[in-house]
């Protein structure tokens, strides 16, 4: 890895100097190794100084250029630690023994916890569910994504020994190209995205990893399990991984997510998966060129071709005359024509929905192994059916989500209007040609909620309803919220037929987590949730918000009390004979309930995994996830091992063995930890002071998502953000304007209140009820210490919340941040910020018994220390900016300023590689 740092670093030196010339590379190098030699010193407030008077003595040109070189450089690092990862993988799979965290390790650690047939049971009923989400938390452009896709591609070939020194000498060449493109390439969008614009973005991920990773992941569990009989006899893998989306569909807040962008985005993932499917079905039928003779097609198979020929005579001769004798390849051909009707929607050829697809597939298949061809059935062609099996014709099923409160606006509009089932149906999308009821004119909002549901019937009278039955509501209080959905439904269908929804409730708020039983007890009571219970299984889904519950409760007592609302959710489904699949709300960043993904999984509620798991893919999270194979891979194994493990009964059992054991210090650091958290932000004039200090404000004009900073108000940046009120503002500009300021306070702010009153640990600058002056059960400090060390050890959320907090705090830099702060001049602030800090880095190093940050994780650390001067650089340059900004400055420099300040928070984003 260092060597491909030093080379790609090489190379932007090189092109640098070139474009721009040698004296902006000397500045670069000056600043490099200022904050390097800073980092090596004392670190103290003089060496910081002189930094910013460097940046300073630059004119906001150079700044800017300056930045620049910082930012591609950063987006060069994160590429070559993505190929030492990918390296780091396939050096681990030696084969002779299962990789850690793997599905082949979980099959063989549950084949000796709870035997085989239990294992198969377990694997009957598996579902690991990811929702791709358009949370704007991706910073980069996709014209950059794109240049350092095929910086990437070069790495690859540079890597491989096999490459010839001409091949090595031309991809030099092309890696200075790709790398001098990359520095020409503006850093920030000039045109805000729209959502047609994510969706699309979104679709790459799919066409480049997911589509082809997803049956290399069944593979490796079908080896796990049938060991050498894999691939020469029927699976018994289940395709148990499936994907929805919000790209389009999430209307939260967001004005520019409408009807008509909903209907756009199901028609673009139907062409994305249809055409997927038609190019794999070619490619497989073209290589099936068995002779009838030594295959002898069985009699379905026969009885399919002699359909499709009297069906489509001329088409079938064309396919037959081109592949004579060869009935699998005759067919497969014909089954791929189909496809590509069903895309061009030609009514006569075209299937009527994937049940239809995957009949023809089977008979291939049942036809090759009856023939003795068995490596043939279930080789490549078994990807094939595992392909349609998980993505449909559909890819993923679209969640419209919408505010409970919009809902209720609507809805009382309506009810003041009429009784549904009066408009006259004959206007744009079945409603009244005025848009109006017997009542009079609706109102644009509402007008557009009727709209939204006339939508999901054409999402699902075109690509079937698993394309689109789920409806997220936010901010759910009552059953009434989900009342509401099903009587506007009735409303904008005008008694017409309603589409199929599955209505899930979303709890975001500590009072909703805490009220999630009854509402879903009232939800029993709704005529159309009994009739979808009764349809599916008994099958509900209810979703969990850590975003906005770690904003409102600190990053500690938010995870304690999703931790109980979901040991509590989980018992109300046994009580009412319900399987309750709860979604996950994470985010990517660990402000917003991010981690690592497999460790978060095993930390789960007792029975609140059972075999089902669903949780968003957000922002950033997809490219870093999805964006290479291998790491794809990786990550799906991850999530779908622990799935597995999460629902055996021995980890159920320990997990709520450990809750059990800890359920009064885990009510006492939440007490503590959310009385610090509370007293911070609601100081007076805190929202003003935190504008000041970042750059919240300006966030915004990043353009990195369709998506408004706050609910209900016009787009990001349009306006001062100083003067709104924090419990509007959204969770991402949140967590990610203190990332900025080198505190990522969202990720630890209250936690080392909390440890206090276990420990008994000195508080004196803690919030008040959080003096630490007692251990846990009134025992004395050195009591309370030794609790929480047992309960680190033993209690998986509780260690997944402190490693996740010190990975948290050793991304923060105390010296750098307290210059931020500095910015608001309010010392009693800033002073309560750092305490907290101070104590939670004590308490976590005293609890874990590290002697410093990461130490148990080298490669993160090194990583980290690695990256920090690099980062440093660019936050100099941010301060310069962001002080200027704050203060009265002439306005001829304003336009300067701002875009130095966007350019260096693009590049903190991608130094610390994580934004919201």
């Amino acid at each position: 890895m260092r060597q491909d740092v030093r080379l790609l670093g090489d190379v932007l030196g090189e092109v640098i100097r070139d474009s721009a010339g040698p004296e902006l590379l000397a500045d670069v190098e000056h600043l490099r190794r200022a904050v390097i030699e800073a980092r090596r010193g004392a670190r103290d407030a003089s060496a910081g100084d002189e930094i910013a008077a460097l940046v300073a003595s630059w004119s906001l040109v150079r700044a800017d250029q300056v930045a620049r070189a910082f930012t591609v450089y950063f987006h060069l690092a994160n590429l070559a630690e993505e190929h030492q990862r990918i390296r780091v993988l396939r050096a681990r799979d030696t084969g002779q023994q299962p990789v850690r965290e793997s599905l082949d390790a979980a099959v063989a650690e549950l084949s000796h916890d709870v035997g085989r047939e239990h294992l198969v049971q377990l694997l009957a009923s598996l579902r690991v569910h990811l929702v791709l989400t358009a949370h704007p938390t991706e910073a980069r452009r996709r014209a950059v994504v794109s240049a350092l896709r095929r910086v990437s591609e070069l790495l690859d070939v540079l890597d491989d020994p096999r490459t010839g020194a001409m091949d090595r000498a031309e991809t030099r060449r092309a890696l200075h190209e790709n790398i001098d493109l990359l520095w020409r390439t503006s850093q920030l969008r000039i045109k805000a995205m729209d959502p047609i614009d994510e969706v699309r973005t979104v679709m790459a991920a799919f066409d480049e990893t997911l589509f082809r990773v997803v049956p290399v992941v069944y593979r490796e569990l079908d080896r796990a399990l049938a060991g050498q009989a894999s691939r020469q006899t029927p699976s018994p893998v289940p395709a148990f991984l499936r994907f929805g989306s919000w790209v389009g569909a999430d209307r939260d807040g967001n004005p520019f997510v409408t009807a008509q962008v909903t209907r756009e985005a199901a028609a673009i993932q139907a062409e994305h998966v249809l055409r997927a499917l038609e190019t794999a079905t070619t490619r497989i039928g073209r290589a099936l060129t068995l002779h009838e003779g030594s295959a002898p097609p069985a009699t379905a198979l026969r009885r399919a071709l002699a359909a499709a020929s009297a069906a489509h005579p001329e088409l079938l001769a064309e396919i037959t005359e081109r592949s004579p004798q060869e009935p699998y390849r005759t067919y497969l051909l014909y089954v791929a024509q189909r496809l590509a009707a069903t895309r061009a929607r030609h009514a006569d050829l075209a299937y009527r929905g994937p049940a239809e697809y995957l009949a023809d597939l089977r008979v291939v298949q049942e036809s090759l192994a009856a023939a003795g061809a068995a490596k043939q059935a279930f080789g490549e062609l078994q990807h094939l059916v595992w392909q349609a099996e998980t993505f449909g014709f559909h890819l993923a099923g679209l969640e419209v989500r919408q505010h409970s409160d919009v809902h209720a606006r609507a809805l009382a509009e309506l009810r003041a209007a009429g009784p549904p089932g009066i408009g006259d149906g004959d206007g744009p999308d079945g409603s009244g040609l005025d848009g109006s009821l017997d009542g009079g004119p609706r109102s644009a909002e509402t007008e557009e909620v009727l709209a939204t549901f006339r939508a999901v019937a054409w999402v699902q009278d075109r690509f079937g309803a698993d394309a689109g039955r789920r409806y997220v509501v936010s901010f759910t209080r009552s059953a009434d919220d989900i009342a509401a959905v099903y009587e506007l439904a009735r409303y904008a269908m005008a008694g017409g037929p309603v589409p199929e929804l599955d209505v899930v409730p979303l709890f975001e708020s500590a009072a909703d987590l805490t009220n999630a039983p009854d509402v879903l007890t009232g939800m029993l009571a709704i005529p159309e949730v009994t009739r979808r219970l009764a349809a599916n299984g008994r099958e509900l889904e209810a979703m969990l918000g850590y975003s906005d519950s770690a904003k409102e409760l600190g990053p500690a007592s938010a995870t304690l009390r999703l931790f109980d609302a979901q040991a509590k959710l989980a018992e109300w489904a046994a009580g009412h004979a319900v399987r309750l699949t709860l979604f996950h709300g994470r985010g990517g960043a660990l402000g917003r309930g991010g981690g690592p993904a497999g460790r978060a999984v095993l930390a789960q509620a007792p029975g609140s995994v059972n075999g089902s798991f669903k949780v968003t893919e957000q922002g950033e999270v997809i490219f870093a996830r999805y964006g290479q194979q291998v790491i794809a891979k990786r990550h799906l194994e991850q999530v779908s091992s622990a799935v597995l493990l999460a629902s055996s009964p021995r980890i159920a059992d320990r997990n709520a063995a450990a809750a059990a054991t800890y359920r009064d210090v885990a009510d006492r650091i939440d007490e503590a930890a959310r009385s610090a958290f509370r007293s911070l932000v609601e100081a007076d004039g805190f929202a003003d002071w935190f504008a000041r200090i970042s750059p919240l404000g300006e966030i915004g004009q990043l353009r990195i998502g369709s998506r408004p900073a706050k609910r209900g108000l016009a787009p990001a940046g349009s306006g001062s953000v100083a003067t709104m009120d924090l419990t509007d503002l959204r969770a991402i500009p949140w967590v990610f304007a203190w990332s900025q300021t080198r505190m990522n306070l969202p990720g630890w702010f209250g936690l080392g209140s909390g440890l206090a009153a276990i420990s008994g640990a000195d508080c004196a600058d803690c919030a008040d009820g959080a003096d630490g002056a007692d251990g846990a059960d009134g025992a004395d400090g050195a009591d309370g210490a030794e609790v929480l060390r047992r309960a680190y050890r033993d209690w998986p959320l509780f260690s997944v919340l402190l490693d996740n907090a010190e990975m948290s705090l050793a991304k923060t830099d105390r010296l750098i941040g307290a210059r931020y702060l500095a910015l608001g001049g309010r010392d009693d602030l800033t002073k309560r910020v750092l305490a907290e800090y101070d104590l939670t880095r004590r308490l976590v190093l005293a609890v874990t018994g590290h002697d410093r940050l990461l130490e148990d994780k080298h490669v993160l650390s090194r990583a980290v220390a690695l990256r920090d001067p690099y980062v440093d650089a660019l936050s100099y340059l941010q301060l310069r900016a962001l002080a200027a900004l704050r203060g009265p400055i002439p306005e001829e420099e304003r336009d300067r300023l701002e875009r130095l300040l966007l350019l260096t928070v693009n590049g903190v984003a991608a130094g610390l590689q994580n934004t919201g």
